[in-house]
């Protein structure tokens, strides 16, 4: 009777955005201008973001593989963790001049520690290499995860980097619930997906190489290192902690979004603080 009345099975479809922002389309404006300036003074750009966490092991991975006639890949039943293998953490970074993916393999906790971490990897291999003049450093990110605007320890971490740097790191995410218009989610996370489509990731060098492959027509190429270091969780960045950073808001526009960190000299710059305030769980 449903089929008769004009009825089908279907799926859901993701349409609706939910809420935005009154300023969403001016801080893509924004982010847009920042990046042609930067491009154009020969300075690095950067989107980054943790792709999702994949479970390591022989379980089903999305997509179909060409493959001979009957033979299918044989994968457990069950998705339940290894606890050997674990999952790990893939945060990427893209270079958007360049059009060049860096992928920071990590097996501990996503934290801002970690992020912070993979764009010190990614300057040692690919940026300063490519950037050796470089002036100014570009970041654009989304509005919450590891990396979010909110995220204390990833604005002391990336304090921490600019020191190391000597050049000031400028900061833009994307308004809340955008995150699908960062560059390096199309770019770079959708071209990995599409390369290891049916692959079960078996272990860690299985991961390392089939996003060390991945290759597009318009002359994408990615590098993946692995990231050993334990991430500590639970690291809470007090305000008195804050007061010491360097930090320059863009108070003309959204500077809880955009805002610059200038690095500190170093006959004044602290170290690392060795009390940060540890949250019990």
């Amino acid at each position: 009777m449903l089929k008769k009345l004009g009825f089908s099975l279907q799926a859901n479809s993701k349409q609706k955005e939910g809420s935005e922002h009154r300023d969403r389309d001016a801080q893509f404006e924004y982010i847009k201008s920042l990046v042609d300036a930067r491009k154009c003074d020969g300075n690095p750009v950067v989107s980054v973001d943790t792709k999702k966490k994949e479970t390591v092991g022989d379980f089903k991975n999305g997509g179909r593989e060409l493959r001979p006639k009957g033979d299918p890949e044989r994968v457990r039943v069950h998705d339940f963790v290894d606890k050997e293998k674990g999952k790990v953490n893939p945060y990427g970074v893209y270079d958007i001049a360049r059009n060049h993916g860096f992928v920071s393999l990590g097996i501990s906790a996503d934290t801002a520690e970690f992020a912070v971490g993979a764009l010190r990897k990614w300057w040692s291999a690919a940026g300063l290499p490519n950037y050796p003049d470089a002036k100014s450093f570009l970041v654009t990110a989304d509005g919450g995860g590891s990396n979010g605007y909110r995220v204390r320890l990833w604005k002391w971490c990336l304090q921490q980097f600019a020191n190391e740097l000597s050049i000031p790191i400028t900061v833009a995410h994307y308004p809340p619930g955008t995150s699908k218009w960062n560059p390096i989610e199309h770019r770079q996370f959708a071209q990995i997906s599409m390369n290891w489509r049916g692959k079960p990731l078996y272990d860690i060098a299985t991961i390392i190489g089939l996003i060390s492959s991945t290759r597009t027509k318009t002359g994408l190429n990615i590098e993946c290192h692995l990231d050993q270091k334990t991430y500590q969780t639970g690291i809470r960045i007090t305000k008195k902690d804050m007061r010491t950073l360097n930090i320059k808001p863009n108070f003309e526009f959204h500077p809880e979004w955009n805002y610059t960190i200038i690095p500190i000299p170093k006959s004044v710059c602290q170290e690392p603080n060795p009390d940060f305030q540890i949250l019990q769980s």
